[in-house]
């Protein structure tokens, strides 16, 4: 029997629209004694039961599970795997040229907490609550059924995104893969460590705009910063550019970039750089026709975005005082707090402070395999534009 917990008169409006957070100030309940991770029936004022998710102590204090009073067994886990594996599918995501998409995207796959990304046999599961931890081996399971002979292994990394107070340990669920394991997106072979790499090993998420920015490539020169494991530049290269450079604060990412390089054979045009980005734009060594931004979030908090705006604004000038005329600026932005009319904005602004005259002829966001939530518009977070500069 899960337990039950009841919201205050008015607050049950979020819910009826579908919305998968409940926020503790929401709750009329006394919900001291509770555990996190828990499963709990969300109740109205009027007792009328509303939905399942979720407990953990905090200001998102519900995640919900299932609008439905349905029980969470092995068939709920089946199902709602199976669903999202045939979308990815009817994407065309796997394939002989691709083997790497997300599986699960939390909110978007009305899954609160829970991300999976799939690397050519291997599923690398990451959960953001303490909740979807308790629901390792349904998970698990529902993978072996739904994806079948197409999997090999399950790794579990979540020692890094749950809060501190939960310990829990990163292992493989079923199955052994060694890592840097190799695997194909778009036809270029990466070597993807879950292991030892940020996230679940790669940055799936910028798939479709490293294809975009393929196809821009051809017979220029690419300046790639925040480059990581250099998704950006195999793509330049891949599409005929003449020149490319990756540049990252770590020498992990430079190191992870040469294998990846090598790996698909482009050594002769490609040089690598650990710099801090900033700094190295200031005095650039080529005249580049391309240069791309893809930061780590500037921001994760409310309370660091004017510092984040500020610091999107000065980086991306000074990139923008450095591009050759004709060329391009390929930016992004993953901070949520920092909406797409804001950062457009703060694109704009950047262009008149280094006094170039620009058009934006792409904007760009996540893939379809990151889907946004209809009743969850906070899950649209990556945020893109192609600028030509003039």
């Amino acid at each position: 029997m899960d337990q039950i917990i009841t919201l205050k008169k008015g607050k049950e409006a979020s819910l009826l629209r579908k919305h998968p957070w409940v926020f503790s100030g929401a709750i009329a309940s006394n919900c001291e004694a509770f555990e996190d991770g828990e499963l709990v029936s969300v109740h109205g004022w009027n007792g009328a039961f509303l939905a399942k998710g979720h407990f953990q102590h905090g200001s998102i204090a519900i995640r919900i599970l299932s609008f439905s009073n349905e029980e969470l067994d092995q068939a709920f886990w089946n199902s709602r795997l199976q669903g999202m594996i045939e979308l990815r599918k009817s994407l065309g995501l796997l394939s002989q040229t691709n083997s790497i998409f997300r599986i699960c995207h939390g909110e978007g796959d009305e899954l609160p907490g829970l991300i999976i990304d799939y690397y050519t046999g291997v599923a690398v599961i990451q959960c953001h609550s303490i909740g979807m931890v308790q629901h390792l081996k349904e998970i698990t399971e529902a993978l072996r059924i739904t994806l079948g002979d197409s999997l090999n292994a399950v790794y579990h990394k979540s020692s890094e995104t749950l809060p501190k107070r939960h310990e829990v340990r990163d292992e493989y669920l079923y199955g052994q893969a060694a890592t840097p394991h190799h695997a194909i997106e778009d036809g270029i072979t990466y070597a993807i460590d879950w292991v030892h790499g940020q996230k679940t090993g790669f940055f799936i998420d910028q798939r479709d705009n490293r294809t975009l920015l393929g196809q821009l490539s051809k017979g220029k020169k690419v300046l790639n910063a925040f480059c990581y494991s250099g998704g950006f530049s195999l793509q330049a290269l891949k599409h005929g550019a003449t020149l490319v450079y990756s540049l990252d604060s770590s020498q992990k990412a430079i190191a992870l970039v040469a294998e990846n390089v090598a790996i698909n054979g482009f050594e002769d045009r490609h040089v690598s750089v650990v710099a801090d980005a900033m700094e190295f734009m200031k005095d650039l060594p080529e005249a580049f026709d391309i240069i791309i931004l893809d930061p780590p979030a500037f921001a994760k908090h409310l309370d660091k975005k004017h510092k984040a705006v500020q610091g999107y604004k000065r980086l991306n000038a000074h990139a923008l005082r450095q591009i050759k005329p004709g060329g391009m600026l390929v930016t992004f932005s993953c901070s949520q707090v920092i909406d797409k009319a804001l950062f457009n904005h703060t694109i704009i602004s950047a262009a008149i402070e280094s006094r170039r005259n620009v058009k934006i002829l792409y904007q760009l966001h996540q893939p379809a395999d990151h889907p946004i939530g209809a009743f969850h518009p906070e899950g649209e977070y990556l945020k893109g534009l192609v600028v030509y500069v003039e």
